[in-house]
């Protein structure tokens, strides 16, 4: 047996046995957060012959912390510079310098998610086949290579080939960070981590601007000062791919970092509190059961309502400063404080979120955020009220990110099979992401400068997100009672061992992660 001292494995856990002998909360509760201060220090599972202590876990994740997040954010920064730099480009006069004509900017934004939605279930399908660790370089050293080749773009059509040719590469590039950091973290663990290489896309567009704010003082030149921006950006990318190619193990079983006995507690703690089947076999016909569930086109439909705040925010947050009456260099340079203060919000609502094991709440709060900064933007006169406007623009950042990570994690969270879990994911990021569409056609060149039907509709869909997150968390809660009085007591969700609850909500200890 393994002592807790020691965390030292002799057995690893078996499918299905004696699983529900896991039942008793002090054997369960041994995260690392989200678990009351009074819990056991060490909890035993008596079928599995393993002795967990809250110690060893937390020196197991720090290790998988250490090694592994900080690369999972330059991953997600680079991917960042490399999907929103052209609203940074623009603001020195790119499609002044292609001669873009009326709408086409606008179209070259668009363009970009037509790819990203088709593509990325066929990409997430792969990923989930030979894993992310090697799907996702190879997506890196593609997206990096249409970066780089902007700088020999000369026109709208060559711009529009390279943008389609981006989308296609980017398509699952979340989702399988996502997934993959499933295999390696409990559900009451995920969203603090995804927070923190998701705030890397918020420091991507912070370092956007301070990179184009140098990059555009570039004088005396052959080449326009925006084409350095996309070749700074695209082979810091190619190098990178390249490092990553080697870097990342495929999942905890091979990680080159643990030790036998720390691959064994990896994969019992996913085992218990993850995947319901730890590295199963991906099956396609399977995997699209996720879709008879209801809660899954709530889920969907939720991420409808986040891509229009999250894209425009993305997309449009240069010219919203804009329109403040700075120059291009400043303008650029005020970006960077709001992404930052986006960035800090996010992992303070998603270490908030995995304390508290919600989800819900802290999405609806997220969506206010972004929801107010909108609105108030859009009913001042800006000119007048700087500092107000300019405020607005740092609640516009703190909703998006967040907004985003949380959903993620939750519909995670309740989604134990992971080729389903996959399946949903590789549908659900596409489907926010290709609300870019609607917000690269409202930000129109006629509603310039004061943009106020493009404000006044990603706000409405602001507050539709609100609505919906609401109501479906209520739905959980009262989901998860009668299922309680069907049982005679109340469940603990992490009671159940996540092997047990492969059918997802048509198992009657399944409950919902709220």
């Amino acid at each position: 047996m393994v002592s807790a001292k020691s965390a030292s494995v002799d057995s690893a856990p078996s499918k299905g046995k004696d699983a529900k002998s896991l039942g008793d909360k002090s054997n369960q509760d041994v995260e690392e957060a989200g678990s009351s201060s009074n819990e056991h220090t060490t909890g035993t599972a008596p079928a599995t012959g393993f002795v967990l202590d809250r110690k060893t876990e937390r020196a197991l994740c720090r290790k998988m912390d250490f090694r592994l997040l900080p690369v999972l954010a330059c991953m997600h920064l680079l991917n960042g510079l490399d999907k929103g730099n052209l609203g940074n480009a623009k603001t020195a006069g790119m499609d002044v310098d292609l001669n873009f004509k009326s709408n086409q900017y606008n179209l070259a934004l668009s363009i970009f998610y037509i790819p990203f939605c088709l593509t990325a279930p066929f990409l997430g399908i792969v990923g989930k086949k030979y894993g992310p660790s090697r799907v996702l370089p190879m997506m890196m050293l593609v997206f990096g290579s249409m970066t780089l080749l902007v700088v020999a773009a000369q026109n709208w059509g060559g711009i529009m080939a390279l943008r389609w040719f981006l989308g296609m590469a980017e398509s699952a590039f979340f989702p399988l960070l996502i997934y993959y950091l499933t295999t390696f973290y409990r559900r009451g663990e995920l969203a603090r981590r995804m927070s923190a290489f998701y705030a890397a896309s918020n420091i991507a567009n912070a370092f956007s601007g301070l990179l184009s704010y140098g990059v555009f003082q570039i004088t005396d030149t052959p080449l326009y000062p925006w084409r350095y921006l996309f070749m700074i950006e695209g082979i810091l990318t190619i190098l990178f791919a390249v490092f990553v190619w080697f870097y990342l193990p495929l999942n905890p079983e091979t990680a080159w970092f643990l030790n036998q006995a720390e691959r064994d507690l990896a994969r019992y703690r996913i085992q218990v509190d993850s995947s319901a089947v730890v590295n199963e076999k991906f099956d396609l016909r399977d995997s699209l059961k996720v879709f008879r569930h209801p809660s899954s086109f709530a889920f969907l439909a939720i991420e409808v309502c986040l891509g229009v705040p999250l894209q425009s925010v993305a997309l449009f947050l240069p010219q919203i400063v804009g329109r403040l009456g700075y120059s291009t260099i400043k303008t650029n340079l005020y970006t960077v404080a709001p992404n930052i203060t986006g960035a800090v919000m996010l992992i303070i609502l998603a270490f908030s979120s995995d304390y508290t094991r919600r989800r819900g709440p802290f999405i609806t709060l997220a969506f206010l955020f972004t929801l107010t900064g909108f609105i108030i933007y859009a009913t001042i006169d800006v000119l007048h009220n700087l500092r107000v406007a300019y405020f607005a623009t740092f609640l516009m950042c703190w909703g998006g990110g967040a907004t985003s990570v949380l959903l993620c994690a939750w519909y995670n969270n309740n989604t134990p099979h992971e080729g389903r879990r996959m399946a949903l994911t590789s549908v659900g990021v596409p489907i926010s992401n290709l609300m870019g569409i609607v917000s690269s056609n409202i930000f129109t060149p006629q509603s310039a400068p004061k943009y106020i039907p493009a404000l006044a509709t990603t706000a409405a869909f602001g507050a539709t997100g609100v609505v919906l997150t609401t109501l479906l968390s209520v739905y959980m809660v009262l989901d998860n009672k009668r299922r309680d009085r069907k049982l005679g007591r109340k469940l603990d969700p992490q009671e159940t061992p996540t092997e047990l609850l492969r059918d997802g909500p048509s198992v009657p200890e399944f409950r919902w992660f709220l």
